[in-house]
């Protein structure tokens, strides 16, 4: 038997496989560099807490509780991880929007896909930018905040 449907379904039918496969591999890799991106943002930022270790603890001394502390570490986690994803979101529009790729498929068609960088899709990026590096900085806050104030002098 012959089926009838308009050429946008059947090109959609043939790429509905390739599209799921794709879409995949891209949540695979989306979570492995998330992941990387948390170890990359909790080493920074405990790299920034060690090397401020005597600064911390001369706060503390002069009175300052362990919650400005934390606020403090977790303001420039903040402020580091959105620079970084707005870095990003200008080099993914400058590099991918509006660009198109093709491939062949297995019945010598060829299948292009568009890139669009979206404002939908740059938010989407610093939210995720921003959990990345809440993340990443809350564990060095706590530990700026517990840190005994002799040990933190004496170390620096």
């Amino acid at each position: 038997t012959m089926d009838v449907m308009r050429e946008q379904d059947y090109f959609s039918g043939q790429t509905r496989q390739f599209r799921k496969t794709i879409g995949f591999l891209a949540g695979v890799v989306t979570l492995i560099m998330g992941l990387g991106a948390v170890f990359a943002a909790l080493n920074s930022m405990y790299a920034a807490v060690a090397a401020r270790g005597k600064e911390i603890a001369t706060l503390r001394a002069i009175g300052f509780s362990a919650l400005p502390v934390i606020v403090s570490v977790m303001i420039e986690a903040l402020l580091l991880a959105l620079g970084g994803a707005v870095l990003g979101a200008l080099v993914a529009y400058a590099l991918f929007n509006n660009l198109s790729v093709s491939t062949l498929g297995q019945n010598f068609t060829q299948v292009v896909f568009n890139f669009k960088v979206t404002p939908k899709l740059v938010v989407r990026g610093l939210i995720i930018a921003v959990v990345i590096g809440m993340i990443g900085g809350f564990l060095p806050a706590l530990r700026a905040a517990r840190l005994p104030v002799t040990t933190s002098l004496r170390e620096a």
